[in-house]
């Protein structure tokens, strides 16, 4: 059964926010999945329906996506844990004004986790949002099963 992760933020004690940050800093992104280009098109096809301007994709937050989907993969969990972290890296390093972050596991296919996000108000409220940017990282466990970070930030 797929379970998809409710929107909630996690602090973390200052020494690991600092680990976290070089973490960021110091990722190398893989190359970019058919997935991760389904689940973004799939996302700004909603918001072009809607009246909404579509999101442009940025790699400093595929790689802020990235680094917390593979921190994900190795611990098994799917959180949001550190997401003040990211969300100030991205703020200081790509202008981000505000950040939003869904995460999800399991699903098998963009259109599955992407349902999902849209069937919960607040991860719905994230795709719908005044963003202006977004990426997104996905990436399988050792069983086979998808993680994924959507990240959205307006400039």
């Amino acid at each position: 059964m797929a379970v998809i992760a409710v929107l909630s933020y996690s602090c973390a004690p200052e020494s690991m926010d600092d680990q976290a940050d070089a973490l960021i800093e110091s990722v190398s992104v893989p190359e970019t999945k058919t997935i991760e280009v389904q689940i973004l098109e799939l996302i700004n096809n909603h918001r072009l329906s809607l009246g909404l301007a579509p999101l442009e994709s940025m790699m400093i937050i595929k790689s802020t996506a990235f680094s917390h989907t593979d921190y994900m993969v190795d611990t098994q969990t799917v959180s949001h844990a550190n997401f003040f972290t990211r969300s100030n890296y991205l703020k200081s390093k790509a202008g981000a004004k505000s950040v939003s972050e869904n995460v999800a596991y399991g699903y098998s296919s963009a259109e599955s986790v992407v349902g999902a996000w849209l069937r919960s108000e607040s991860h719905k409220n994230n795709i719908e949002g005044d963003f202006t940017y977004f990426d997104v990282s996905a990436e399988k466990d050792i069983n086979d099963k998808w993680y994924f970070t959507n990240i959205f930030i307006k400039k």
